[in-house]
């Protein structure tokens, strides 16, 4: 069922659950989430859920994009994000609609295919998409961002991503210790990095290389 009802008791749980930026649950609500998974998960595709896209890779569970991407506007407006980790697109395609310019790398070629043309069908226009390693960052590094958003988990804190960072820019993440999960927020004072951590999580592991 894709209904605007499934849709809206999708939204009503997000809201229980602390979702109260407005403008999030907003483009939460409109964004055709059916269109990023496989045609046979679609009656799935609004269930408070993650779900598989392939290459040992899923869709975000709803409630953690709605929530990274509501920390990502704690702070005021950012003009720019990276997304490390583009997957099927849809957090890209959350973002876009809250977030003047996003960036966004992916490492495995054919979900990087997949989600060009759907962004592209859906007239994202204020995306801009690499295939490459995540751990790099965007390849331009004069590029500096407002926002990172990783999509993935990491063992060590990605200094190198950090310095993508314009002064007060701020990173979201999922670290992994060995142990478990956390979201963790690392925030650029200067040539500084504060971190904070926030409540637990499980995200695929961030790997090199491309494929």
């Amino acid at each position: 069922m894709t209904s605007q009802r499934t849709r809206d008791r999708l939204i009503e749980r997000l809201q229980q659950q602390g979702i109260n930026n407005q403008k999030v649950l907003e483009v939460m609500r409109n964004t055709p989430r059916h269109l990023f998974v496989d045609e046979a998960l679609s009656h799935r595709a609004y269930e408070d859920t993650a779900l598989p896209i392939g290459f040992g890779q899923t869709i975000s569970q709803p409630y953690i994009v709605a929530r990274m991407t509501q920390m990502i506007l704690a702070s005021g407006m950012p003009l720019s994000v990276l997304e490390i980790g583009t997957g099927c697109g849809y957090q890209t395609a959350v973002l876009a609609q809250i977030v003047p310019q996003v960036y966004s790398v992916e490492r495995i070629g054919a979900l990087h295919q997949q989600a060009k043309k759907r962004l592209s069908e859906l007239q994202f226009y204020n995306v801009e998409l690499r295939h490459t390693d995540g751990n790099g960052g965007w390849p331009n590094l004069n590029y500096h961002f407002d926002r990172i958003i990783m999509t993935a988990a990491c063992s060590d804190i990605p200094r190198k991503l950090a310095e993508q960072l314009n002064h007060k820019g701020e990173m979201i993440l999922p670290y992994d210790d060995g142990k478990s999960q956390v979201l963790l927020k690392i925030t650029r004072r200067h040539d500084e990095f504060e971190t904070e951590a926030f409540e637990p999580v499980s995200f695929v592991p961030l790997l090199p290389g491309i494929s």
